[in-house]
């Protein structure tokens, strides 16, 4: 009965990580904007993220975060759903939402809130990454921090501080382009071609 039962059950479908995919639709949207908010390019020009946001940012990394689910993995599925979520909140904010409120001068307050509720999250999801891998760990520590001083230029506002988040997420962006290149480059080596500190 058992064989019979074995028998007519579906094999199990092994997908391929999502990983590198969530993490390099974050890494480029990230270095992206974070190049407007480091004053390196003119701000007037500042809607060229909105197209990543939405399809690499937003709509990539939340797939990529439905297939960690489907591969069992609670902390990809939680990373990659909400910062593909965040991305395709931040898309309706800066095109729909903003531009309406050119004239309240407490918007910069509401703009700190939205980015001091993704500080905390990204609080403590890198507490969770300490059990994931260094590199992990390393892109959600300067995510962080990025998101703080971001929140607080905002709440100032303080453009310095802004400025300073700006390069921040620089730094955050390539070490996520960098988790990112690593796990691709195992998967199609069949190797590990750069180390990535694996939690023990």
């Amino acid at each position: 009965m058992a064989t019979e039962q074995s028998a007519a059950s579906p094999a199990a479908v092994e997908i391929a990580d999502p990983a590198p995919l969530g993490l390099a639709g974050f890494a480029m949207t990230t270095f992206v904007l974070s190049c407007f908010n480091a004053n390196l390019l003119d701000a007037k020009v500042g809607a060229v993220v909105l197209p990543l946001a939405l399809a690499y940012g937003g709509l990539a990394q939340l797939l990529a975060g439905m297939w960690e689910f489907r591969k069992g993995n609670t902390f990809g599925a939680t990373a990659f759903g909400s910062f593909g979520a965040f991305w395709l909140a931040y898309y309706f904010l800066a095109k729909d939402i903003l531009p309406g409120l050119d004239n309240n001068p407490h918007t910069h307050q509401g703009v700190g809130l939205f980015l001091l509720a993704w500080t905390i999250f990204t609080a403590y999801m890198t507490v969770a990454a300490l059990r994931v891998s260094g590199a992990v760990l390393a892109v959600f520590f300067f995510l962080t921090v990025t998101f703080a001083l971001l929140a607080a230029g905002e709440f100032g506002p303080y453009e310095s501080v802004t400025k300073a988040g700006g390069w921040l997420g620089l730094v955050t962006a390539v070490v996520a382009w960098y988790a990112s290149f690593a796990g691709v480059t195992a998967h199609t080596f069949k190797r590990p071609i750069l180390p990535t500190w694996p939690a023990r």
